[in-house]
């Protein structure tokens, strides 16, 4: 029997995009559970330092490094260390909300560099500092499986995410690594700002959840701890939907 099976407290856990939105919500929470938390983030650097000041004393640090880039990866495994990482949670994401007719393959190795490639690229790089015991969680979206207007490109890549990650879950199994996907329902980001719908995708998920109302950062944030902590232990090559219900409607 495990003492403490949902405990975070002690690990070290690098959250890619962990500066805003999801990402930002799931830093606080883990370090505010005691583990030492780096969050890597690309240009905001308002954004780092308010994540900072609000997580207080805790173990909290920041990274500013392009996790697409070979300078980047440079910088952000010296800032690592020699010391293994706990779990990798990859929250970085990006992309282009527009009618499919309206893009080019130059916002396709945009999207896809950094929502699917910079993932297996990350896993590779740091696949020394991940050891037996380790947890990687990939964060999706609904678009993964779900086809929405002006979430095209963003949906091919999260569904490119979601393959890749139950790959890499049967792969690292042997070496006692285990690899899930966070799948949250609509959430209340500045994520959202980037449609122009953005108000009648709020009202629509708002009227299929049972709940009367959107999944908040916080659920997503507990989830991800479940997915990172010792109780999640029989979880591997799973997608985690936490959305209320919501999708149940579909």
């Amino acid at each position: 029997m495990l003492d403490a099976p949902f405990s975070v407290t002690g690990k070290r856990i690098l959250i890619a995009g962990g500066t805003r939105g999801i990402g930002r919500a799931i830093s606080l929470q883990f370090a505010r559970s005691g583990a030492a938390v780096i969050a890597n983030y690309v240009r905001d650097d308002a954004a780092a330092g308010s994540l900072v000041e609000e997580a207080g004393g805790t173990g909290l640090t920041t990274c500013r490094a392009d996790i697409t880039t070979a300078e980047g990866k440079r910088h952000l495994i010296e800032t690592l260390g020699d010391a293994p990482l706990s779990a990798l949670v990859f929250a970085a994401a990006t992309g282009i909300h527009r009618p499919l007719h309206e893009l080019t393959l130059r916002h396709w190795d945009f999207t896809f560099a950094l929502n699917a490639r910079a993932l297996f690229d990350l896993v590779q790089t740091l696949r020394s500092k991940l050891t037996a015991g380790s947890t990687i969680v990939a964060i999706s979206s609904e678009g993964a499986v779900h086809a929405f207007p002006n979430y095209g490109l963003v949906g091919a890549s999260k569904g490119a995410l979601e393959a890749l990650c139950r790959h890499l879950s049967l792969e690292l199994a042997a070496a006692g690594i285990r690899v899930n996907v966070l799948s949250p329902g609509t959430v209340l980001t500045q994520a959202l700002d980037a449609f122009p719908d953005k108000e009648e995708r709020i009202r629509e998920a708002v009227g299929r959840s049972p709940r009367g109302r959107l999944t908040t950062l916080e659920e997503v944030a507990l989830a991800a701890q479940f997915l990172c902590c010792d109780a999640s232990a029989g979880l591997n090559g799973h997608t985690l939907v936490v959305d209320g219900g919501e999708r149940i409607a579909r």
